[in-house]
């Protein structure tokens, strides 16, 4: 089936990368009433190319989607979206009805993970105490945009990039979950997105384990160290933000 006409896409999982969004889109495309896109990132509303030469060409997004007719509602994974300055902003023109799923981990432990995912990759050759010690002098290279590979630190920062997305979004239409959450309580947890999205429940889900990579070995006392007194204070904004409990991420 071809993307109907009129329809524009109804929800995205925007963030946070190595947050958990890979496992998020594999059980939502396992829901009837969800046609989430043929690809998991499709990168549109984070591409400058696109967005170069004024209105986009939103053919180009849909093209990504085939849904069907039990399909009740589109959505896609694109966890940069929530980091990239300007996605929110083209969210918003695209369609103001959207809704935004975040799902936050552990900036401590994200950020190591996404530097293992880029060292996997062969894409970052640094140890990781040097990749973080020389983030900000290797990210400045891409200004006046943000670097895609080595804002290991960067993306850990969520206040920023939750105030961007509610000055386009009101809250209630953006849904921040814990990964932890996802992986503990993973039923739970779904059937609360479902409720979000106005979808019916999961029958029922099983806990998996999805889309983690090996590490070579564990992130050494003096890094971890390093990154909590980087990230106390943003921890403890998120906890009232949110009113989450999240103090344990700095343990």
């Amino acid at each position: 089936m071809l993307f109907p006409k009129k329809r524009t896409v109804d929800f995205v999982i925007c963030g946070t990368q190595k947050g958990g969004t890979s496992a998020l889109n594999t059980y939502l495309k396992e829901h009837p009433e969800i046609c989430m896109a043929d690809k998991k990132e499709v990168h549109f509303f984070d591409n400058e190319e696109y967005f170069s030469n004024g209105k986009p060409d939103y053919s180009r997004y849909h093209a990504w989607f085939s849904p069907k007719k039990s399909h009740v509602l589109l959505g896609e994974a694109t966890p940069i979206y929530m980091y990239w300055h300007d996605s929110p902003r083209r969210i918003w023109e695209y369609n103001p009805d959207m809704k935004q799923i975040v799902v936050l981990r552990n900036p401590i432990e994200r950020a190591y993970s996404h530097w293992n995912m880029q060292r996997s990759r062969n894409i970052d050759d640094l140890p990781f105490w040097e990749a973080i010690q020389n983030e900000k002098e290797r990210c400045h290279k891409a200004l006046p945009q943000q670097h895609r590979r080595y804002s290991y630190i960067d993306r850990g920062f969520y206040s920023e990039q939750l105030k961007r997305i509610w000055t386009y979004f009101p809250r209630d239409r953006v849904l921040i979950i814990k990964n932890e959450d996802l992986k503990q309580k993973p039923e739970e947890t779904l059937n609360h997105v479902c409720a979000f999205l106005g979808l019916t429940p999961f029958e029922k889900v099983a806990a998996r384990n999805l889309h983690s990579l090996p590490y070579v070995s564990g992130m050494s006392e003096k890094e971890r160290d390093y990154l909590r007194s980087v990230f106390a204070t943003e921890i403890k904004n998120l906890e009232v933000e949110l009113n989450w409990n999240c103090g344990n991420w700095l343990d």
